[in-house]
């Protein structure tokens, strides 16, 4: 269990490694990006309580209502219920749309919403949106962020070259 202090102290800490993977009961592939951000992939609805009561205020969903298993309307409602924001932005790793990156630069972006969990299925299409995040909100080399995004659960050879030209199209 968890204890206050510590997850205070997390939240105040400074920035993590992307590399820090953590068991989180009801998520798979959860890491701590850093003391505002975690991310992962199927993340069960009741899962939801425990977050809320980490301290996180939002959760962004990128799984397509119809994968098995995504459970939107319910995470929606036990969000609700909860008091933590929700937000859903399907992203279909099979045809990715460049208005699902910025939808995602503009929500993360609203320090508002912080701390923030991301999650998709495996980890792939959070990893394809936060090497977006980092090159182009961050100013991180691509080199680098790329290494993060990997670090997260990106291994798709095709969202990593969608995320690649989306910010080759908005890099200023």
């Amino acid at each position: 269990m968890r204890s206050t202090i510590a997850i205070v102290c997390l939240m105040l800490a400074a920035p993590l490694a992307a590399q820090t993977k953590q068991d989180y009961p009801g998520v798979t592939n959860f890491t701590r990006v850093d003391a505002t951000i975690a991310c992962g992939g199927a993340t069960e609805v009741a899962t939801l309580d425990a977050l809320k009561k980490d301290g996180f205020k939002t959760v962004i969903n990128l799984r397509v209502a119809t994968e098995p298993g995504a459970n939107i309307t319910e995470n929606q409602a036990r969000a609700k219920a909860l008091g933590l924001n929700y937000v859903h932005i399907p992203f279909s790793g099979g045809s990715p749309d460049p208005k699902v990156i910025d939808t995602f630069l503009a929500t993360i972006a609203d320090t508002t919403n912080q701390p923030v969990f991301i999650h998709c299925a495996s980890a792939q299409r959070v990893g394809s949106v936060w090497l977006a995040k980092r090159v182009l909100q961050d100013n991180y080399s691509i080199e680098k962020a790329t290494q993060e995004a990997h670090a997260i659960g990106l291994s798709n050879p095709g969202l990593e070259k969608f995320a690649l030209q989306y910010i080759a199209d908005h890099k200023k």
